[in-house]
């Protein structure tokens, strides 16, 4: 993907920041998470785009246009840290002329808190997010779904993608098979292993890039969404990221548990009313 000069900004990435300015609302940032691309977030853009907002879906550093593009070169995942893939976000965030609302999902729903700790958030929605040093349940399900990469210890330094076994296992387990399979062959890319790892020995590492600085008063109103079926982050780890940040005395922190929802409930048929909840918890924080 193109970069536009020495930044790291793309040339795609310039062109939503220039939207978003010229147009003169109050901009969401999207934020994609493991296995997935930024065009996963595209009938969200739209919502939110009906609604009043600008919208900006960036990708992490070298992410491909498409999925045929990401699964021909696997390559390009490979290496991307947290600490990297936030940087990226928030030197895309400081082109704005508006502080932008965040909206992540799984390893996004991490790095917008990571982001919003930073103090550049006006409101965040974090689905499903990856957990971060001092969040300390390790779930049986969320263990076997990060699996097929902190299995093996070389898997550090790769970009590994899921078979469809595995997706529907992490990903698909709340909806029917033919529906995994289309996920599964719309969706998925491969991911890096290095966040995984990342966010397993985080509270190991006292200098782990994954930790959130939850007390920032800066911080912005924060919701965390719950899956109600998710194996990859379920509720026994959102509800401990909840407590973490709800510490926080400078904003309003909520938690709400979507019923019947796995961890594709942003991509799957169920994504509308996912969408909404986001969009609701925003409105009310964030004017059009």
């Amino acid at each position: 993907m193109a970069r536009s000069g020495t930044s790291g900004i793309t040339e795609h990435e310039s062109e939503q920041i220039d939207q978003a300015n010229a147009a003169g609302r109050n901009p969401v940032v999207f934020v994609h998470g493991l296995w997935l691309l930024p065009n996963s977030w595209d009938r969200w853009r739209a919502v939110f785009e009906d609604a009043g907002y600008a919208t900006l879906a960036p990708g992490w550093p070298d992410d491909p246009n498409t999925v045929e593009e990401a699964n021909a070169h696997p390559e390009v995942f490979a290496h991307k840290s947290v600490g990297q893939i936030a940087d990226h976000f928030e030197e895309v965030i400081g082109k704005l002329k508006h502080r932008p609302a965040l909206v992540g999902h799984s390893f996004g729903g991490l790095l917008a808190q990571i982001l919003a700790g930073r103090g550049v958030a006006a409101a965040t929605v974090a689905i499903d997010p990856a957990p971060f040093r001092g969040v300390l349940p390790l779930p049986i399900s969320a263990l076997k779904s990060a699996a097929p990469v902190i299995g093996n210890p070389a898997n550090r330094g790769r970009a590994v993608p899921l078979t469809y076994e595995q997706f529907r296992y992490a990903f698909a387990n709340a909806v029917t098979e033919d529906e995994a399979h289309e996920l599964h062959n719309t969706f998925a890319v491969p991911g890096s292993g290095v966040p995984l790892f990342q966010a397993a020995t985080a509270n190991l590492n006292p200098w782990t890039e994954a930790k959130v600085k939850s007390k920032n008063p800066e911080r912005g109103p924060l919701l965390i969404v719950s899956g109600e079926k998710d194996h990859t982050v379920p509720w026994s780890i959102a509800s401990a990221s909840y407590k973490k940040q709800k510490r926080n005395t400078g904003a309003e922190t909520e938690i709400v548990e979507i019923p019947g929802r796995g961890h594709s409930l942003t991509i799957d048929h169920g994504w509308r009313e996912v969408a909404d909840t986001a969009l609701a918890f925003i409105q009310r924080f964030v004017k059009t």
